[in-house]
């Protein structure tokens, strides 16, 4: 048995990414260190996550005054900074790039939150990201708004590799297969090598539960508070059972069988929100191969130095999982209901985030003029 909970992960098929980048942690060898030290194999990024990286330290004045200089407006400068991390991250990834044949070393970034509802403007955009971050270990992230799958199918189309963001709800995430799919089929019959095309479909976990948990503990009743921070990995569980039925179909089979990867389910909001729950719980509890999970830098440290795997945790669930998605809907919680809010606010969060950004990069470089 592998010596680290980590490498367990690993061995049984799970894909550790670390959801957090700065240059700092570029510059300093520390993204580095983390592949070696804790079997991670990828980095998602996100306007939070820039907006943090932007707002602490000195690593980004020097490339601040020279776009100053160069007269750069903040979404040009956002643009140049973002991308800059990105390629670089990708750099220090090539090598697992390379040696998982293009399945992780990946590195993502997201195209602007405000597209979110403008297809047009996504497959703009995620063009461009592609092109300037110029690594074939990079994926763009598209949320999965009812937009997000006409710009996912495209972007797909295109020989772009996508992250796709933002899924809560089962419905969606077939839909988002489905976008995927029919992706592949346009790069296929464009001549495309569908083999350096690769997705994966980030389902968020304990979003669901937070919000969830508010509505159970306002019912108050034993019978709602014995399904507390139950929700997020039941729906979870489900969606690996959608991966696996669709990916199994003939449709996804006569692409496997040209050469096109399957569309993993990417495990976010991994991070625990609750004290009184194990700081493991979604990475545990969700432990399944062809899988992968980001998480945020404390809970990969918490998962290397406690983490109990216990193997595959997913498959066989299947049942228990549908029990408690019946059990809140007996409850009137209504799951449509959950799951829409939750994209809508995800969407929203990442607004204020990216405005954020904008406004620590433009006093930046007013600062530096």
């Amino acid at each position: 048995m592998s010596s680290t909970p980590t490498a367990q992960l690993s061995d049984l098929g799970v894909s550790i990414w670390l959801d957090d980048l700065s240059r700092d942690r570029i510059t300093s060898g520390g993204l580095a260190a983390l592949i070696t030290d804790r079997d991670v194999v990828g980095v998602t990024t996100n306007p939070t996550i820039f907006a943090a990286a932007l707002a602490t330290g000195t690593t980004y004045d020097a490339q601040v005054r020279e776009l100053a200089a160069a007269g750069a407006d903040v979404t040009r400068a956002v643009f140049e900074i973002t991308t800059d991390d990105v390629a670089a991250a990708s750099d220090i990834f090539a090598s697992v790039y390379g040696a998982s044949g293009g399945k992780d070393g990946r590195v993502s970034i997201e195209v602007e939150p405000g597209l979110a509802h403008d297809a047009a403007g996504t497959i703009a955009q995620a063009q461009q990201l592609w092109k300037k971050v110029g690594r074939p270990n990079a994926m763009i992230k598209i949320p999965a708004t009812v937009e997000g799958l006409e710009a996912i199918t495209e972007t797909i189309g295109a020989g772009i590799s996508v992250n796709v963001t933002l899924i809560f709800s089962l419905e969606r995430h077939r839909a988002v297969i489905d976008a995927y799919l029919a992706g592949l089929e346009k790069a296929h019959a464009a001549g495309i090598d569908l083999s350096t095309i690769h997705s994966v479909a980030s389902f968020f976990v304990s979003r669901v539960d937070t919000e969830i948990d508010k509505r159970l503990v306002e019912i108050g009743t034993p019978e709602a508070l014995a399904l507390k921070s139950k929700a997020g990995i039941a729906n979870a569980r489900l969606a690996y059972e959608v991966f696996e039925q669709a990916f199994a179909g003939d449709r996804a089979r006569t692409l496997l069988e040209a050469g096109a990867n399957a569309q993993r389910p990417l495990w976010a909001s991994t991070g625990v929100k609750d004290p009184s729950l194990p700081d493991t719980l979604y990475v545990t509890e969700l432990a399944v191969d062809r899988t992968v999970n980001t998480m945020p830098e404390k809970t990969l440290q918490a998962t290397f130095d406690h983490g109990v795997i216990a193997g595959d945790a997913v498959t066989g669930s299947y049942d228990e999982a549908r029990g408690v998605l019946a059990a809140l809907d007996a409850l009137g919680i209504s799951y449509d209901e959950v799951t829409a809010l939750l994209e809508k606010e995800g969407v929203e969060k990442f607004i204020v985030s990216w405005n954020e950004l904008l406004d620590t990069v433009s006093a930046a470089l007013e600062a530096a003029r």
